[in-house]
């Protein structure tokens, strides 16, 4: 959220609308960029004809921050995932970023902003809108700089400069650009959803709409699959349900070379994760329920999901037995909250293990994708509904054998200390940016 959270309300609104449809994004841009000289009414009436959502066309009307969407297309493509599956995390995040350029002093009302800070019962928030409606100047700025001394080093910020950007301290801004009634979004912050402002989307769009809260439209998703299975069930249209041919659509009408489905990857983690979920599969005799536990693992640059995904259950058992991964023995304790008690593993100087196997994992969905090929993963836990960030034990298995080890019941564990990568929940590292971390060589 970096690059874009202290962007005027509307458009920041719209750009997290329109993330949630990265195909029309491109096919946007690339209009754009034919069309360089269609603008104002001009740009409103060409707009009319073309197929995409309402809020991708809005954007026409600011090439720049198209270019930064389509540019960026892996990062667009993790907003408009992690907005899909949640919503108010990322509005609460764009709070915190907010609050924080505010508190170093530069998040001011100037000319080209007026900043406003309200509160609803408990709740305080930051509103920015245009000084003038019909003009909006988009910031650009250094993330490491606008927000202060940046929290989690680990995560470095996302960033992103327009042409004629001029680094220095504080917001740099451009030329106006005449929007209109091209702004239409409202961030309803008290609820943390998006609205549309009815009489402007209308006069816009050339539609007779009512005010309400805005709501995903799965056709203009175009077959881009879903970041995971509850999305898709969400969403699910006939042509969505092979995640693997729609990703393949989707690359073949995108830019050559773009990882733009990556997440799809995860979408196939996810499947087979689902199918061992407590309540999936029966319990063994004489098998105890499994405690629970609050590790993560990230993948490596092994076999692609999809194979990894194909071989399913057999090829996973099997990765047990070729002498990878160490056993686990000794003491330490069991199972205990975010780790292990008794100071980790011991013996073999095994610390800092965390329990990893995608067999204790469910609802799992592809972030990236390390320097050195180990994946990262949103999932959650069997028998809870609670997100973090990490790693597949199973792909680290390829990458990095001495971090991955069995635990007693035979799952696979990693030692995080090992990866250099942080262990931490989804809404820390939303908050952080959404940025993959940067690994410290060995």
């Amino acid at each position: 959220m970096a690059p874009i959270a202290l962007y005027p309300d509307s458009l920041l609104s719209q750009i997290l609308m329109a993330s949630t449809y990265p195909l029309e994004v491109i096919q946007a841009y690339r209009w754009t960029k034919s069309n360089p000289k269609t603008k104002g009414k001009a740009l409103e009436d060409t707009m009319q004809a073309q197929p995409w959502d309402a809020s991708v066309k809005s954007l026409a009307a600011f090439p720049p921050v198209l270019a930064m969407l389509n540019d960026k297309l892996d990062w667009t493509q993790q907003l408009g995932n992690a907005f899909l599956a949640q919503q108010a995390d990322v509005l609460t995040a764009v709070q915190t970023l907010r609050e924080r350029a505010d508190q170093a002093g530069n998040l001011k009302t100037t000319k080209q902003q007026k900043v406003t800070k309200s509160s609803s019962g408990s709740q305080s928030y930051i509103e920015i809108e245009p000084q003038d409606p019909s003009v909006v100047y988009v910031p650009a700025y250094d993330p490491n700089e606008i927000y202060g001394t940046w929290p989690y080093p680990s995560y470095p910020p996302d960033y992103w400069y327009p042409p004629g950007y001029i680094a220095g301290p504080g917001i740099w801004w451009g030329s106006g650009i005449l929007a209109g009634a091209v702004l239409w979004g409202i961030a309803n912050w008290p609820r943390a959803e998006l609205w549309i402002n009815a009489n402007r989307y209308n006069q816009w769009n050339r539609t007779n709409i009512g005010n309400g809260r805005w709501e995903h439209n799965v056709a203009h998703r175009r077959g881009v699959p879903y970041a995971n299975r509850r999305l898709n069930d969400q969403f699910r249209r006939p042509y969505q349900g092979n995640f693997s041919a729609a990703r393949e659509q989707f690359r073949g009408r995108a830019e050559a070379g773009r990882a733009a489905l990556a997440g799809a990857a995860g979408g196939a983690f996810a499947g087979q994760a689902l199918k061992n979920r407590p309540s999936q599969r029966p319990a063994r005799s004489g098998q105890n329920t499994r405690p629970r536990a609050t590790a993560f693992d990230r993948g490596g640059g092994g076999p692609s999901a999809r194979r990894a995904s194909a071989r399913g259950r057999s090829s996973r058992a099997a990765s047990f037995n070729r002498g990878g991964a160490r056993n686990f023995r000794g003491g330490g304790g069991g199972f205990r909250g975010g780790g292990f008690r008794g100071g980790g593993f011991r013996g073999g100087g095994f610390r800092g293990g965390r329990r990893s196997d995608i067999r204790v994992k469910h609802d799992i969905v592809f972030l990236g994708r390390l320097s050195n090929g180990l994946g990262l993963y949103r999932f959650a836990y069997n028998g809870s509904s609670k997100l973090y960030v990490g790693v597949i034990a199973q792909e680290a298995l390829k990458i990095m054998p001495q971090a991955v080890a069995h635990d007693r019941d035979g799952y696979l564990v990693v030692d995080y200390s090992e990866l250099s990568v942080p262990f931490q929940t989804y809404d820390h590292w939303i908050a952080a940016g959404a940025r993959l971390p940067k690994l410290n060589p060995h």
